[in-house]
């Protein structure tokens, strides 16, 4: 069994005795701890609590992380390569793109990409995250050429590459349908795709950060395509906006609706709204939130890890948007993942976010060692490559026998 996989043992109830809980918070993770649904209601009466029902939920959470991969935190080294920042989509809670006649405009040639991927191997890299805007001179062939000569050089990284949205956009070009497309591709050397581009996959908050232009029904479309082709993706959620709770309920159980269809998502990623240099909220401040509260990401993470239990088990801390203290605090209260060392970042830094472009191996033992939990580098699909025991004096890396 996958070491990092969901592990079924001590699934028993534990009972709350503390009487500041009320009984529908204490019925609801009580159901949590025996491994039940909850409902988009149930996941609303969560995401309301305050106090010391808020740290219950937080608590939970943490029983059922250990309940469903153990006492680990995983991450991955990885580079994150934006190959085009000129995009004419016009985004609203992104200021990451430009214009083509930008002086900030950039378009890496795929042997740019190339060699920004044999890099990322030679630093030790398992993987690579490609992604881009959707330049007006794209066509459908830059896609396929960009992982052929990504494969032709670095034979054996994992290709992690181009967000729904972007097929959707390839499509187009190509005038094929999501599932022709991405199995050509995937022929190629695609290994999987980010989940991203869903934001909040709700029709009126869609058309508040994007004017609607790739629908919920394309997003869950092109998602769907992607698994009947053996694609896996990730999944994601952005919050701390428009948004409501009610909103992150209803995504959430849509991923996990579709998960039990498909089976093809690897992991779920909470995305916080980074705010500071976004059309978005600068030209509506009093009606757009300036991020989610501390209290929301807490919260965000562990609901989720209640209510996908047992679908898509594997959730992670963008330290990114957060910070590697609290990614790691998030490790305690429902994630088992802080994502990947990346090399690179574009996109949150062009909108404001001060984290930094990356976080050495070295550091990320350390945030989940300081959680209490034993650190694990794994490659794209979780599965392990080496372990970092928590008693180990120093960073002794052992790997994991026939991975390389």
């Amino acid at each position: 069994m996958n070491p990092i996989q969901p592990s079924h043992q001590d699934m028993r109830q534990s009972t709350f005795i503390d009487h500041t809980i009320s009984t529908p918070v204490e019925r609801i993770l009580a159901q949590c701890l025996q491994g039940e649904e909850l409902s988009v209601a149930d996941a609303c009466v969560l995401f309301a609590t305050q106090g010391s029902e808020a740290q219950a939920v937080l608590d939970t959470a943490d029983q059922v992380r250990q309940q469903r991969v153990g006492n680990t935190g995983s991450y991955v080294i990885t580079r994150n390569i934006n190959f085009t920042n000129v995009c004419y989509m016009g985004c609203r809670f992104c200021n990451f793109a430009k214009q083509k006649g930008d002086k900030e405009a950039e378009f890496l040639s795929v042997e740019q990409v190339a060699d920004r991927a044999q890099e990322a191997w030679e630093r030790g890299a398992t993987e690579v995250c490609i992604q881009g805007g959707l330049h007006p001179d794209i066509d459908a062939d830059y896609y396929r050429d960009l992982i052929v000569a990504v494969k032709k050089r670095v034979p054996e990284i994992h290709i992690h590459a181009f967000s729904p949205f972007e097929i959707w956009y390839g499509c187009k070009k190509a005038r094929l349908t999501p599932e022709v497309f991405l199995a050509e591709l995937k022929a190629l050397g695609l290994g999987s795709m980010p989940g991203t581009a869903a934001e909040i996959l709700d029709t009126e908050i869609r058309k508040q950060l994007t004017k609607n232009k790739l629908t919920t029904e394309e997003w869950v479309r092109i998602v769907k395509a992607a698994h009947s082709v053996g694609v896996k993706t990730t999944s994601t959620i952005m919050y701390g906006h428009v948004d409501q709770p009610i909103h992150w309920a209803n995504h959430l159980k849509l991923l996990r609706d579709i998960q039990k269809e498909t089976g093809g998502f690897t992991e779920f990623v909470p995305l916080g709204f980074i705010h500071y240099e976004t059309r978005l909220y600068n030209d509506n401040p009093e009606q757009v939130r300036p991020g989610p509260t501390r209290d929301e990401h807490f919260k965000m993470h562990a609901i989720a890890r209640l209510m996908l239990q047992g679908h898509i088990d594997n959730i992670q801390a963008s330290w990114v948007k957060m910070g590697p203290d609290v990614a790691a605090k998030m490790l305690r209260s429902g994630a088992n993942d802080l994502g990947g060392t990346l090399m690179n970042e574009s996109i949150s830094r062009a909108a404001g976010a001060t984290h930094g472009q990356e976080v050495m191996p070295a550091d990320m033992v350390a945030n989940i060692h300081s959680a209490g939990l034993q650190a694990i580098q794994r490659n794209t699909f979780y599965d392990p490559i080496a372990h970092f025991a928590l008693e180990t004096s120093g960073l002794q890396r052992i790997p994991i026998q026939g991975v390389a």
